[in-house]
């Protein structure tokens, strides 16, 4: 798969407005990495009380748009197609560090790429940036399993 739309990104998720934190995937590569977009907009739900007259992205919100690319790597990498019954399970995160604050108008370019498997847990690098900043880099562990 070299991109996907939010259609496609749809077909792969379970989630929906407001908790989708993927809008485009640029490039996948199974077992390698992704390159996903997330595009910041004022309408963002957070922004109300995050904070008032100086909206910032919340940190976690980052680390759950990095956990959605993270998902999408593994399903790819894990050959599992659209419609199927699997969810990815946000476990752990490590090392977390936030570089940058993120605002409306910001574009945020996600990349990530697998370390290790190990027993039904994954483990991700992942950075999310804004232009050529940092904004946010960590280590990510999800799971995988079946939604039945």
């Amino acid at each position: 798969m070299n991109a996907m739309d939010i259609h496609q990104i749809l077909k792969q998720l379970p989630h929906r407005y407001p908790l989708i934190l993927v809008d485009r995937v640029e490039s996948i590569v199974p077992g390698e990495g992704i390159v996903a977009i997330k595009n910041v907009s004022m309408n963002e739900p957070y922004f109300q009380g995050h904070f008032p007259g100086y909206p910032v992205m919340p940190g976690v919100m980052i680390l759950e748009a990095l956990a959605q690319a993270s998902a999408l790597l593994g399903f790819a990498t894990l050959n599992i197609q659209s419609g199927a019954d699997a969810l990815v399970l946000f476990v752990g995160v490590d090392a977390a560090r936030f570089k940058r604050q993120v605002i409306p108008g910001d574009q945020l370019k996600l990349f990530v790429k697998p370390i290790r498997s190990k027993g039904g847990i994954w483990k991700f690098e992942a950075k999310a940036m804004v232009g050529d900043e940092l904004a946010c880099q960590a280590e990510l562990l999800c799971t995988y399993r079946d939604s039945k």
